[in-house]
């Protein structure tokens, strides 16, 4: 066991120092997971190279890994007729290893996560979303120090961050006796969240508490139930949602939401929205939002709904799926999101609330926010589960009260 100790302290050092090294390079988390999943995987050879096979393909065995194999060769089968093909590869390029890294780490780390590490995750975590508000309420002056942009959203993905990784880090520490780190970690991620200007951060915060109770408090299948019906409603209607908002959100809500730019984020839903009618069955291939107003259905969708076609991407990862993977795309993810949530159903109480708080922490993120495929979400995902996995790993003496 000597042998493997250091990849397992160097995996698990990565790992708890994810969300302060975010704060100082929002950008990071790919590579801190790539260093994390490596060094775990480094360690389980040492430890025992003939298991690694078993522990590596057993996942994608399942109905649920077979489903996230058959949307993911989906999407590299629409490169084929992706109008950017360099494009499509450059997003591959930066999702494929992340996603990679990731699934290293979560089938690998769990159980063998150092004891020092949990206590390390939570200071590092206060440290962030303390850094975030200091620096903040003082006007940015480390980012000025640092030469970075100064803007107060550099802190948008660190929050995100923040977001998916504290209530699975909680549960370890509860898990463990640290009681108080547990509650510190859940304080200090809310402040980082609260204070940060990322709309989306505060909802998946609201979202993911919410949850959470309500797996708790619920009967297990009312709770599965109401989750399994918002996943299903956030595919089904992602098409249409531009032109229901624009209908049902009244004017005073938009004035509230000035700062995360409402009447924006609903225009480009109802310009991407357009583009899925116009093209509904393979969509325009992986990666290419970034490129959307020059694509060929772009050519289909009335001038006043395409300008707004190149902003990058419609931010809201169930719209993206439909724009870039068409209607097999979208059916195959809520496949797999209805997969993993009959998997959650046999986790003790604890974690499945924990679990179900997570779901839809991202799920709310993932309707209002960022590039589906982006590395940084990626990587934060594969931390938030690799906790959750451990907080499995050793069987509680106590747990969360009832």
């Amino acid at each position: 066991m000597s042998a493997t100790r250091p990849f397992y302290a160097a995996g698990g050092a990565a790992l708890a120092l994810l969300p302060l090294v975010m704060v100082l390079a929002n950008r990071s988390s790919p590579a801190i997971v790539g260093v994390a999943g490596l060094a775990f995987l480094a360690g389980r050879w040492r430890e025992a190279p003939r298991a690694l096979p078993a522990l590596l393909s057993a996942p994608v065995r399942t109905p649920l890994g077979l489903a996230a194999l058959a949307f993911l060769g989906w999407a590299l089968l629409s490169m084929a007729w992706s109008p950017f093909p360099s494009l499509s590869l450059r997003v591959l390029g930066e999702f494929l290893p992340t996603l990679l890294a990731a699934y290293l780490l979560v089938c690998l780390a769990p159980g063998r996560i150092p004891a020092f590490v949990p206590a390390l995750a939570c200071a590092s975590l206060a440290a962030a979303g303390l850094f975030i508000a200091v620096d903040l309420a003082l006007d940015l002056p480390v980012e000025r120090l640092l030469g970075h942009r100064v803007a107060g959203f550099v802190f948008n993905r660190p929050a995100l961050t923040l977001d998916l990784v504290a209530g699975p880090l909680a549960l370890v520490l509860w898990r463990r006796s640290l009681r108080a780190a547990s509650l510190a970690t859940l304080a200090f991620a809310a402040l980082g969240i609260l204070r940060s200007i990322s709309g989306a951060a505060a909802m998946g915060l609201i979202a993911g508490l919410a949850m959470a109770v309500l797996g708790r408090v619920l009967p297990r299948r009312g709770a599965m139930g109401l989750a399994g019906l918002g996943l299903g409603l956030a595919v089904a209607l992602a098409p249409v949602e531009g032109d229901l908002l624009a209908r049902i959100m009244p004017e005073a809500a938009h004035a509230q939401l000035t700062q995360s730019s409402s009447r924006a984020r609903v225009a480009i839903a109802r310009s991407f929205g357009a583009a899925v009618a116009a093209s509904p069955w393979l969509g325009a291939g992986f990666g290419t939002s970034a490129r959307f107003a020059e694509a060929p259905v772009a050519g289909r969708v009335a001038p006043e709904m395409r300008v707004l076609l190149g902003v990058g991407h419609p931010h809201n990862s169930f719209l993206q799926v439909w724009a870039e993977l068409g209607l097999p795309g979208a059916f195959l993810a809520c496949l797999v999101l209805m997969l993993m949530l009959a998997r959650l159903g046999s986790l003790p109480a604890a974690d499945f609330a924990v679990a179900l708080g997570l779901v839809a922490c991202a799920a709310a993120i993932a309707f209002v926010e960022h590039n589906g495929w982006a590395a940084w979400w990626t990587a934060g995902l594969g931390a938030a589960i690799t906790w959750a996995r451990e907080a499995r790993s050793r069987p509680p003496v106590t747990d969360l009260p009832a």
